[in-house]
């Protein structure tokens, strides 16, 4: 006897959470520097939280990549980028693209905070046949703009997007988050040139610049120093900035000032927020006990 397995629906949006999320994001983004800063702060605490939760409830995960990269998130779509979660494929939204897809509870979490679906769901991360799959799934999951998981895919995809709204005369913005690690992989290189060469100023390619993969650091792996002079060498205006800071993060996410596409090297620490997790290769991957979500949930409170 042969058993179909069916997987669950794709997400709905949450429109409580929705509508929310557009008030609160309309104040943010009019308040000054400092306010906003301190605004995009406190939500980037709130994502930090829930990523714990949700990893620790999956028994899976890359917490400290989710960690590092938060504030980078929170900052796109909280901050920057035209987001319409009530209409997940409104056809004026910007586009944002998670390249290290490994990086999905950091992704979902935040999505979630916007109304993208309900945060109650973030509990069903890695369950079986859940749609907040270990790698983001376009047709899944409201706001995944692209299936990301192999390294070294999303930004060339990120970079085709970008030049598809220049073939259709569109306007949105398209922001891609790559991990350090991740740019050994070659591809990334062909999707620079390739965006340089097409002067897509709407295109802006983030590096969460946390120094750390699976294993080793990324300098004894493969060394990616000169950074900032290896992406202006491909043609792009480069901005180096600290990618927790997020007036700075907000300040570098501003359209191009040079009609080239603009490239964000954020310096983070990998296990932001939580101390025993900082800068520990160890945590790529590793699981926090309970004890442990415990007393990072503390350090988060604070």
């Amino acid at each position: 006897m042969t058993t179909t397995l069916k997987t669950m629906a794709p997400l709905q949006p949450d429109e409580d959470a929705a509508r929310m999320y557009h008030q609160r994001s309309a104040q943010l983004r009019a308040a000054s520097p400092t306010e906003a800063a301190a605004e995009l702060a406190e939500i980037s605490t709130s994502v930090r939280r829930d990523i714990l939760t949700t990893i620790q409830s999956a028994g899976m995960g890359h917490v400290g990549g989710d960690l590092s990269v938060t504030d980078l998130l929170v900052t796109a779509l909280w901050g920057t980028l035209r987001m319409h979660p009530s209409e997940p494929d409104h056809p004026e939204r910007d586009r944002f693209v998670l390249s290290k897809g490994h990086c999905a509870a950091a992704l979902y979490s935040t999505l979630a905070s916007c109304g993208f679906f309900p945060r109650a769901r973030l509990s069903e991360f890695m369950a079986p046949l859940s749609p907040l799959n270990g790698h983001p799934a376009r047709l899944k999951v409201p706001g995944v703009e692209t299936n990301t998981g192999p390294l070294g895919h999303g930004f060339p995809v990120a970079t085709g997007i970008a030049l598809g709204a220049r073939l259709r005369g569109q306007t949105w913005r398209t922001i891609v988050v790559l991990g350090d690690g991740e740019i050994q992989e070659g591809s990334n290189w062909e999707a620079a040139m390739t965006a340089a060469h097409y002067e897509l100023a709407d295109l802006t390619a983030v590096v969460d610049r946390n120094r750390l993969q699976q294993g080793a650091r990324t300098e004894d792996t493969k060394s990616l120093e000169p950074l900032d002079a290896k992406w202006a060498s491909f043609g792009w205006e480069v901005r180096v900035i600290d990618g927790h800071d997020h007036e700075a993060i907000k300040q570098a996410y501003a359209p191009s000032t040079t009609g080239r596409p603009v490239a964000v090297i954020a310096n983070t620490v990998k296990g932001k927020g939580v101390s025993f997790m900082e800068d520990r290769v160890e945590w790529h991957h590793k699981v926090p006990t309970d004890e442990q979500v415990r007393l990072a949930l503390e350090e988060l409170n604070r």
